[in-house]
């Protein structure tokens, strides 16, 4: 296994800058998912790093090696693609054998490989069949043990379960964390999707527009965002963003009324509040004209639109909660539960 290092990557094609400086360590064993918009960047990323694509500029270890001038076949590296790349003409047994055969690996070695492969993806009973014959989800396992019979030092996954549908996806996402949590194979994995991302990985970069926005924890993302695009791209629903004045530790609305934001700060500033972090109250600040009400079973989310303003807003109640269009709801939030953002730059002001 290896440990992979990302250092002041830049990516042009042509004139345009499509990765700007990203830089990121990578630990022996982690699971790192790379997340952000279609376009952001991210599977330029992993492409780099697998060597298709070349390094306009800085600089990829894997291990204690500098990857950049190494052909894919020679970086150790195993990549599963989100349309499979299964050989249609071959069985099961003989698509995941292929990659071995090409390198010459003894018949017995690739049989019991194979085997073992099959036997942790639950496999087994489809090694005899043509990939026609299998569901989405049966020939993803394929893929992922065409990956795992190389024993490579780094998994690369590029969003793998587009192509399922959403029982599936969460079934399988579940099987993929187990599988490299088993393996302890370093991995990359790529999605558009935060959920998914929320999920899977041990630390999550957040891309934005080529430009790395965050590198943490999902919790670290979710509780403590650095800017306002990671704030609304983690999380679901989305954050609420409003502006609102700060003058100390006091934020005034729009509509006059007042919260206590828990950081100094004066002037303009945007306030970002989860829906799943108001709290209704007939005495609160946060006055919501009802739009429509989703009554999803555990929760309610309520959609409306602020008081003194057009800022559409979300709120999350109680399962039984629900309101008539054109009402009005109160609620409020505690300051732990604010977040404060510098409305130019768009970053995180702390206190």
């Amino acid at each position: 296994m290896a440990s992979i290092s990302l250092k002041d990557l830049v990516k042009t094609y042509g004139d345009v800058e499509v990765l700007h400086h990203v830089e990121g360590e990578i630990q022996d064993g982690e699971l790192i998912v790379i997340v952000g918009p279609s376009g952001c960047g991210k599977s330029t990323l992993l492409r780099m790093v697998a060597g298709l694509e070349t390094v306009t500029s800085g600089e990829i270890s894997i291990g204690d090696t500098v990857v950049n001038k190494l052909e894919p076949a020679d970086r150790d590296i195993a990549m599963v693609f989100q349309n499979y790349a299964l050989y249609p003409h071959m069985s099961v047994r003989e698509n995941m054998a292929y990659g071995l055969k090409i390198r010459k690996i003894s018949k017995d070695e690739i049989d019991r490989r194979v085997n073992e492969a099959a036997e942790i993806l639950e496999i087994g009973a489809y090694l005899d069949r043509k990939p026609r014959q299998l569901s989405g989800g049966q020939r993803q396992r394929v893929a992922m043990g065409r990956a795992i019979v190389r024993n490579p030092q780094v998994f690369l996954f590029d969003e793998p379960l587009s192509n399922l549908d959403a029982k599936l996806r969460v079934q399988m996402r579940l099987e993929i964390r187990k599988l490299q949590q088993r393996l302890g194979v370093t991995s990359i994995y790529v999605t558009h999707d935060q959920v998914e991302a929320m999920t899977l990985g041990d630390r999550l970069m957040v891309l934005n527009g080529g430009y790395v926005e965050q590198f943490g924890t999902p919790i670290e993302l979710y509780d403590r965002p650095a800017t306002v695009f990671v704030a609304g791209f983690i999380g679901s629903p989305s954050m609420n963003f409003l502006p609102v004045g700060a003058n100390g530790g006091t934020l005034t609305l729009g509509n006059g009324a007042t919260l206590a934001g828990g950081v100094q700060a004066s002037g303009t500033v945007t306030l970002g509040v989860r829906p799943e972090h108001l709290v209704q109250d007939d005495a609160g600040a946060i006055r919501i004209t009802v739009q429509m009400c989703e009554q999803l079973g555990a929760n309610t989310l309520i959609h409306g639109v602020l008081e003194g303003s057009d800022t559409e807003f979300v709120a999350s109640a109680p399962g039984h909660v629900t309101a008539e269009a054109g009402s009005v709801m109160c609620f409020t939030a505690v300051a732990e539960d604010l977040h404060i953002f510098d409305t130019t730059t768009g970053k995180r002001i702390d206190a």
